[in-house]
């Protein structure tokens, strides 16, 4: 008889109480340490490096910063991809590295890279590169609006930039602190160019007068005999006031002072940035977190920090937190939570319905929390944290882990209401159901094995899934073999003790009736296996069939309350103008009943591309007092976008799983990229047209600018060669007059402030200006006696240049260092990403795209491109590894394919409940169907087993055995399905925050399961039971075989005693051959 692993636990209850109580008390240490997040841990190391050259255009932008820089990194080892878009006076790339690679090291390369490539930059850039660790994809974890009622905007910049900004990059976890609409203050010089020329003097000498005029350098100390002191002097010009008064050149004996030929004052370093909160002009504070990092934590510091750097504001600053996103990831792991405990507290009932004993339930309810809490623990030591996908995995262990324990007490109580004691009970029925718990549990985790290998993103979300579904499943199955046998022992009452209560007593009499009814059934199906073999048959097409139709999907649509914006208006909009029209656009917006707040800024800066772009971030209300999802809001907001003309919002939910490493007006992204810029733009035309009008998306938009207005001046260097001016002296012209120069710098104790060098307004409104622009050029004449004197003078530009307007990109996208257009689209409702997918597919293959163009996938659907090969691959595996280890526990090769015939069942129920509710096969429904097939496949075993064991210790013929073991079983199979399906149901029913992303498990684990049930109760025993005749027959044709060859061996040694080989007639050959047949006619 088979060994029993629980009876050293029943025979020792007080070592079994404390191995308990140490896994309790470790799980619920570990549960206090674990973090929190939305989603485990799958960023890419991201990095970003941002220049702002302001005045530069985005061509010069292009050429002599962004193009020397992607030139060094591009050479760094583990880089996944580097994209960059260089526009006016900003450039940004954005470096992604491979999975495996740590931010530090990459941090190392970066810095590297940019100290290698910073020879080839231009001379004058006011700032080096800077680098920082962020997925600009990644919305910003908080945005915190800081106003004042009296203070002018830069005056709350200047303090927030000082007191504010630099605390908050400080803390961990923290990537990038970015301050939308940033107003540094600076000393603004506007000068007169008509006036400088009458004079005979040029921009660059007030430029240089002022260089020369403000500066802060060394001057070395005294030390004589006995005292010692330093040199120090006013040279140091700090406010506007102080400018006025300086003396810029001497013109017949009387100063010329610099408010003569220009104005000065106090304003912003660069007037054409702007932010708003709600309505009221502010400062914005992006808190981005570093990829890794974990977001609740980040979010928690950063607020436990606020108010006292508020205490160092002036009282009449505001600071207020206009979006969390820790919000909604709180609340969604909460509701997770309480559904855990629903579905504890279901599997809890169901197993009092069937036992109908207060004693008996007790012992699962310790049993199921006790597997809970202490996989608790093992996701400490692994690293893993609290999210939805590993809430959502124990959730999903209920209905598991309370499977052990109720195959045991099932098992026990059987045995009891038979008539044994419970001591007896507990030994005789832990050792006969000890071998199918193992091999319940052994197999349910080699379906779980190949979510390991998953590769990629995927693969990192599905790690801590499975593991700690996993580890769920190890414990359980420990308790179930130590603790529940010992309690049942102890806690079951002899069957002459009980007391049912009435509904017990009337359930018991129902249930009863059912099991009768359902082995009439289970005959009639017997007598009838060709018809139920059919009916197989039919599963398993139809399986095949669903997986066809079914439309396949990603990840599903979270709604986590923010909602991301990129406005944008025609092409030659002007600050001023989009301006107006973006703070019409919030105002509108506000209107809306479910919108809480909005933060919204233009500009060019870092975040930001152009002028005629913006951004804003809107808060929806908490989800309890919303009346419609961040979908239908977009939707809703969309229509409230037409009342606005000249600007068009694209729309988009903030998502917890970013893959995408760039922003995109909409959700899902297509590139397109050629060495050839002409090709690009053809091919994005041609392709966005078609796809503009394909149903299966919405919101198609393309992020390729080249149809911006340009001022080019047309360089006649003849006319300027005899005129002795030079393209370098036209070139510092144009840039003192028109390109917010920064010419100096003030230093103070805190911090540092430009002086910035341009036209008065009225000289720099549009491409006429240039007209009364001058430049320095240079005569030479000579004197009577013949000595060559050379003067400067004035010439008008319009004498060595023509001006001519034309269309220019106004920012250049580069992907891996060609120019590339990202084409990005959102779905329309009912419509998955598989369609869409195969749309674009479809109508680039119709498209005739010059062959320079590279087109590709960005992000999630490239993620779902890539994963779609895998899903079928994954299930394929999972069916493999449990026929191994099911053929390895059986030691047969038959058996596992009776088990595994009950798969297809579970698929049909599954596709069809996605099919009804409307769902696409994303990856989350994949997963239900893998943990399908562990929970189906166990109803198999459970009946396989009882059925070899009534075959093997009590000699009855296969189908009697199947029948019993059937009936036997068909009680503690009713339950653990009930219990999975309770288990899922809070999952399927759940409307909390974050549901969307439950939902899809829930639906494929109770529609999966339902359908399953009421086949594998039929089809399982017919297989069986064809299974067991066909061995038999090969066993008889093998035994006939056998005796032949055995007949022929016992003839050779009788040999010799025979002299005539034609003479034994005795019938040998016969009488061996009918052996088999007596043998087995013999009763036993």
């Amino acid at each position: 008889m088979a060994m029993n692993p629980s009876r050293p636990f029943i025979e020792r209850p007080v070592a079994t109480s404390l191995l308990m109580l140490a896994i309790l008390l470790a799980g619920l240490l570990a549960y206090r340490l674990l973090p929190l997040s939305a989603l485990p841990e799958v960023d890419y190391p991201t990095i970003q490096v941002t220049t702002l050259y302001p005045g530069a255009s985005p061509d010069v932008i292009s050429t002599t910063v962004t193009a020397p820089l992607e030139r060094q990194f591009g050479q760094m080892p583990g880089l996944g991809q580097m994209t960059s878009s260089s526009s006016g006076g900003a450039s940004v790339i954005t470096l992604r590295f491979s999975l495996g690679l740590s931010l530090d090291v990459a941090e190392q390369e970066v810095q590297a890279a940019i100290n290698a490539g910073s020879n080839l930059l231009p001379s004058d850039l006011p700032m080096p590169p800077v680098y920082s660790k962020v997925n600009p994809a990644d919305a910003p974890v908080m945005t915190i609006a800081v106003t004042s009622p009296s203070l002018p905007v830069i005056k709350v910049h200047d303090l927030v930039e000082n007191r504010l900004a630099p605390k908050l990059s400080q803390v961990d976890g923290v990537g990038l602190v970015s301050i939308a609409g940033g107003r540094r203050p600076a000393v603004r010089i506007q000068a007169n160019p008509s006036t400088l020329a009458a004079l005979g003097l040029s921009l660059d000498d007030v430029r240089s007068a002022i260089a020369s005029a403000n500066v802060n350098q060394a001057k070395g100390s005294f030390d004589g005999a006995q005292r010692a002191s330093t040199i120090d002097a006013n040279d140091q010009l700090r406010s506007a006031a102080e400018y006025q008064n300086l003396i810029i050149a001497w013109k017949n004996g009387n100063p010329l002072r610099l408010s003569d030929v220009a104005q000065i004052v106090d304003d912003a370093e660069n007037l054409r940035l702007a932010a708003w909160a709600d309505t009221t002009p502010g400062v914005i504070l992006n808190v981005q977190r570093q990829p890794g990092a974990n977001v609740i934590q980040t979010v928690d510091r950063v607020k436990a920090l606020l108010p006292k750097l508020q205490g160092t504001l002036p009282a009449s600053v505001d600071v207020q937190i206009l979006a969390d996103r820790t919000t909604t990831i709180r609340a969604s792991v909460d509701d997770t939570e309480i559904e855990l405990l629903l579905a504890i507290a279901l599997v809890v009932a169901v197993i009092f319905l069937f036992l109908r004993s207060g004693s008996a339930t007790l012992i699962p309810s310790v049993a199921v929390p006790l597997s809970l809490v202490g996989t608790f623990g093992v996701m400490y030591l692994a690293g893993f944290s609290i999210n939805n996908l590993t809430l959502m995995a124990l959730t999903i262990s209920t209905g598991f882990v309370v499977d052990d324990a109720i195959v045991m007490i099932e098992n026990i109580a059987r045995y009891v209401e038979e008539g044994d004691s419970p001591m007896e009970a507990a030994f005789k029925g832990s050792r006969q159901i000890g071998f199918t718990i193992i091999s319940l549990t052994v197999s349910l985790i080699a379906v779980l094995i190949p979510l390991l290998f998953m590769g990629d993103v995927v693969g990192r979300l599905f790690h801590e899934f499975a593991i700690t579904l996993a580890v769920a499943i190890l414990i359980s199955a420990f308790v179930s073999l130590t603790l529940t046998p010992m309690m049942s022992a102890r806690l079951l009452k002899p069957e002459t003790e009980q007391k049912h209560s009435r509904l017990g007593t009337w359930f018991g009499e129902k249930f009863e009736a059912m099991i009768q009814g359902y082995g009439r059934a289970l005959d009639w199906v017997l007598d009838r296996p060709v018809l139920t073999l059919l009916g197989f048959a039919a599963t398993l097409a139809l399986t095949a069939l669903l997986y066809v139709v079914v439309p396949k999907g990603f990840f599903p649509v979270q709604d986590t309350g923010l909602v991301q914006v990129i406005t944008e208006a025609t092409q030659s909009t002007s600050f001023d103008a989009m301006s107006e029209r973006q703070q019409r656009l919030a105002e509108v917006f506000l209107k809306d009943p479910d919108v809480d707040h909005i933060a919204s800024f233009i500009g060019v800066d870092g975040a930001n591309a152009s002028l005629n772009t913006g951004r804003m971030q809107i808060t929806l209300k908490p989800f309890a007092q919303r009346h419609a999802s961040a979908t239908e809001v977009i939707a809703r907001l969309g229509d409230l976008n037409r009342q606005v003309p000249g600007i068009t919002a694209y729309m988009q939910p903030v998502q917890d799983l970013t893959i995408e490493d760039r922003v995109s007006k909409t959700q899902y992204q297509f590139l397109l990229s050629s060495p050839d810029s002409t090709d690009l733009q053809k091919a994005n035309d041609a392709l966005l047209a078609r796809l503009k009008q394909l149903p299966q998306l919405a919101d198609v938009a393309s992020d390729l600018q080249n149809q911006g207005l340009q001022a080019w001046v047309q360089i006649d260097r003849e006319a300027a060669g005899r005129l002795g001016v030079t393209v370098a002296s036209i070139d510092t012209a144009l840039y003192n007059a028109f390109g917010q120069r920064l010419i100096s710098t003030i230093y103070t104790q805190a911090s540092q402030y430009r002086v910035v060098l341009e036209a008065a307004s009225e000289f720099r409104s549009g491409p006429r200006a240039l007209e009364g622009l001058y430049v320095p050029g240079s005569t030479t004449t000579t004197g009577a006696t013949g000595t060559a004197t050379t003067t400067t003078v004035q010439v008008p530009l319009s004498s060595v240049a023509q001006i001519v307007e034309r269309p220019a990109a106004l920012a250049i996208n580069h992907v891996a260092q060609f120019p590339a257009a990202t084409i990005s689209f959102n779905l329309p409702p009912g419509v998955a990403l598989g369609d869409a997918v195969q749309a674009i597919k479809a109508e680039q293959a119709k498209l005739d795209l010059p062959i320079s163009v590279e087109t590709s996938f960005q992000g999630a659907a490239e993620a779902f491109s890539n994963s779609l090969s895998s899903t079928l691959f994954l299930i394929l595996a999972a069916v493999v590894t449990m026929y191994i280890v099911l053929g390895v526990l059986y030691e047969s090769y038959i058996h596992p394919v009776t088990i595994l015939s009950t798969l297809p069942s579970a698929g049909v129920g599954a596709l069809l409940a996605l099919l009804i509710g409307g769902l696409d096969l994303g990856i989350i429904a994949i997963i239900g169907i893998v943990l399908l097939i562990g929970i189906v496949k166990k109803n198999a075993i459970m009946m396989i087993d009882f059925a070899l064991e009534a075959e093997r210790e009590q000699g009855l013929d296969p189908r009697a055995a199947i029948h019993q073991a059937s009936l036997l079983r068909f009680r503690p199979i009713l339950m653990t399905t009930m219990a999975a399906l309770l288990g899922a149901l809070p999952l399927m029913l759940g409307t909390g925050v974050g549901h969307e992303l439950r939902h899809p498990l829930g639906v494929t684990m109770v529609g999966g399961l339902i359908v399953s049930q009421l086949l594998t109760l039929f089809t399982t025993p017919v297989i069986y039971l064809g299974f067991a005749r066909m061995a038999q027959r090969w066993r008889e044709r093998r035994g006939v075989k056998r005796e032949t060859r055995a007949a022929a061996q016992h003839r050779g040694p009788d040999a010799p005693e025979i002299a005539d080989p034609a003479a034994p007639l005795a019938p040998a050959g016969p009488s061996l051959l009918r052996q088999p047949g007596d043998d087995g006619g013999a009763p036993r």
